[in-house]
């Protein structure tokens, strides 16, 4: 069983900056991406940025410029460096991650992080 341990949110005014981070925990052997989501109240959940095996990176339009995606390998943990930050940013940020473990068996499997809120004044 693997699990998703998210840190770093909070309240901070417009311009400011932030950083996420999210732990992979569990018989991990490899992962093959990580990432994050966000939902605003009222609207839908909408992806944000993801690394891939080979250190590929993904941005939604709407961070590019401003966020950064980076990962630490022998901590299984992945950061989301957030700058210039906007009103419109205020979420929950959630941590996805595909994922294989061995024990019991292999299993490659997409897990979800438990939510962490950021908040951006005006």
């Amino acid at each position: 069983q693997v699990q998703l341990v998210e840190s770093g949110g909070g309240l901070v005014q417009a311009g400011g900056s932030l950083r996420l981070s999210c732990a992979a925990r569990g018989s991990i052997f490899s992962i093959n991406y990580m990432g994050w989501y966000r939902q605003a109240p009222g609207k839908q959940r909408e992806y944000v940025a993801f690394i891939y095996s080979g250190d590929n990176t993904n941005y939604a339009d709407s961070v590019k410029g401003r966020f950064t995606i980076f990962r630490d390998d022998a901590e299984n943990t992945v950061y989301l460096q957030m700058n210039s930050l906007k009103p419109e940013d205020t979420a929950v940020y959630y941590c996805n991650a595909e994922a294989t473990s061995l024990i019991p068996e292999r299993r490659v499997a997409e897990y979800w992080g438990q939510g962490t809120q950021v908040t951006v004044s005006s």
